[in-house]
């Protein structure tokens, strides 16, 4: 392996440009995906972006994962808030892991200020809108190249 990072998305993140645009803006899910991809390619990282709103299938990705990534950037949505079985499927990934989330979910409902997964990610990027996945992409690939060394 060497360079190969995934993004996970969770649930609704399909829906980007359709909902919320006040918290998460206009871009639709396939710009993000391709201003992804295009960067990894400007950075010559190998890069998967999948989605999926069904917890279990999170779960799994994160288990196959082991074997093929350097790094997970992962934007749970809504299961950041609920999903003790996406924290453990990640915490058994032991490569570095960048929580990430379009809007500040620490300014956001009560509810949504509680992350599961923050206390085992490596870092983690929060508000900072759809270029926050740009910036994922630029510090995963630092902490890979500093894991090498």
């Amino acid at each position: 392996m060497s360079n190969n990072i995934i993004i996970i998305n969770g649930p609704n993140l399909n829906l980007l440009g359709e909902r919320e645009q006040s918290q998460y803006g206009s871009i639709t899910f396939e710009q993000l995906k391709k201003n992804c991809l295009d960067k990894a390619k400007e950075l010559n990282i190998n890069l998967e972006f999948y989605q999926s709103n069904i917890e279990g299938e999170i779960v799994t990705c994160v288990q196959n994962a082991k074997s093929k990534y350097d790094g997970i950037i992962i934007n749970a949505a809504g299961f950041t808030h609920t999903s003790v079985a996406i924290r453990d499927s990640l915490d058994i990934f032991k490569r570095p892991i960048i929580e990430l989330h379009i809007s500040n979910i620490y300014k956001r409902e009560e509810f949504r200020q509680k992350s599961l997964i923050s206390d085992i990610a490596t870092g983690g990027i929060f508000g900072l809108g759809d270029y926050g996945y740009i910036l994922a992409i630029i510090a995963m690939q630092n902490m890979i190249k500093n894991e090498d060394r």
